[in-house]
């Protein structure tokens, strides 16, 4: 029970401390890759941005500002707005008033976001296509600083930054996901660096035209799977944190949950449409990465974490508690504890800034468990499903 105990632990530490420590490490030892060219202007060839955009009205006025207002030769950029399925007026709006600027792709049936994006990316004639969320906002430079990227024929796409917008008085669940953003933003650094990142976030990204495989319409998450495909091709995908959408966080703790379930079951359902990446003989530093940042975090430590805190338990049951293994299960009674009150504030609107680290870490695992359970028992859908985000704020961060 003991070895048992402690190799649970050392893969819960391993998933979130030790895989940051080794890739910093490797880093370090490795020659240095070649910098990222600047941009130039000798260097623009076109691009489509694509906005899949589901009954989206109130967020498509700022998003087409937002997207002709990139900094980019506006000759070589082309947009493409997908309404398949709207039912909020959406097609109407865009073609109505901004139809001389964009493109829409519409219809009246909803076939889900990557059925749209399958077919919006059969009518692509650029070279390169990105894609962004309607309800996000763009720096400025945004495309620029993605497509600098292409420069390298080893890059196949590349991954913008998801940044969550919060203020002060957010609740512990927008604290929560934009500490957790921060965190990940730093390992995608250190992936990219030591060979590539392992999935791309929907808000935005980008891809080589000629690399793009239409993917299984009932998948969930598209955007991991269309970058992991590619770089289990042989390209890399790059990392640009200077190019980054800006997003709110849920509007609640239900909303939030509902979003990150469905994220756990999508994210069973790409291992289990992935496995070619688990062959290290094959991928070599790609499956390193893959395994440690993904397929630990998703399916190994919130399965270790319960049988952490049972284990511990029996060995107290068993030698008392005048021993370390007491004062272990004293700390994961106050941190779930911890964790469980910040849960029963965030339901009532409350917020206590300091317990939302243990809140929030607690919560993300017990949605993998719970996404879990949904994908084995088939209760997924490849249709949008929108989540309330939170209100915007004055200034943005």
């Amino acid at each position: 029970m003991e070895i048992l105990l402690l190799i649970c632990i050392g893969l819960v530490i391993y998933t979130y401390i030790g895989y940051g420590v080794v890739v910093w490490a490797l880093i370090r030892l490795r020659p240095a890759r070649k910098a990222t060219a600047a941009f130039s202007n000798e260097f623009t060839p076109d691009v489509t941005l694509i906005v899949p955009a589901y009954n989206e009205a109130s967020c498509l006025s700022a998003k087409v500002a937002n997207s002709v207002e990139q900094l980019y030769p506006r000759e070589h950029i082309h947009f493409l707005f997908v309404t398949e399925g709207s039912t909020d007026g959406s097609d109407e709006f865009l073609r109505k008033n901004y139809g001389d600027t964009i493109e829409v792709l519409g219809g009246t049936e909803r076939r889900g976001k990557v059925a749209a994006m399958n077919r919006a990316m059969q009518q692509i004639q650029t070279p390169i296509v990105i894609f962004t969320d309607a309800n996000t906002q763009l720096n400025p430079e945004a495309v620029r600083n993605i497509v600098r990227h292409f420069r390298d024929p080893e890059i196949g796409a590349v991954a913008g930054e998801k940044r969550i917008q919060t203020a002060d008085s957010e609740s512990a669940a927008g604290s929560g996901e934009g500490l957790y953003w921060k965190y990940e933003s730093q390992l995608k650094r250190w992936d990219a660096e030591l060979h590539t990142i392992v999935g791309a976030a929907g808000e935005l990204f980008a891809v080589r035209t000629e690399l793009y495989e239409p993917v299984s319409t009932d998948t969930i998450l598209d955007d991991f799977i269309i970058s992991l495909k590619i770089a289990g091709r042989g390209y890399r995908v790059a990392y640009e944190p200077e190019a980054y959408a800006l997003e709110r966080p849920s509007f609640s703790i239900l909303d939030e949950q509902k979003r990150k379930i469905r994220i756990a079951a999508g994210g069973f359902q790409s291992i289990a449409r992935l496995t070619n990446l688990l062959n290290p003989f094959r991928h070599g530093l790609l499956t390193f990465e893959y395994v440690s940042h993904r397929v630990m975090r998703w399916a190994v430590t919130p399965l270790c974490l319960p049988l952490i805190l049972l284990l511990n338990a029996g060995l107290v049951i068993r030698d008392g508690w005048a021993n370390g293994w007491g004062l272990l299960l004293a700390g994961q009674l106050l941190f779930y504890g911890a964790a469980w009150l910040g849960y029963i504030l965030e339901k009532r609107q409350l917020r206590w800034k300091a317990i939302f680290v243990p809140f929030y870490f607690t919560f993300m695992n017990v949605c993998a468990l719970a996404g879990l359970i949904r994908y084995l028992r088939g209760n997924q859908s490849g249709t949008w499903e929108k989540v309330r985000r939170a209100d915007a704020v004055d200034a943005l961060t």
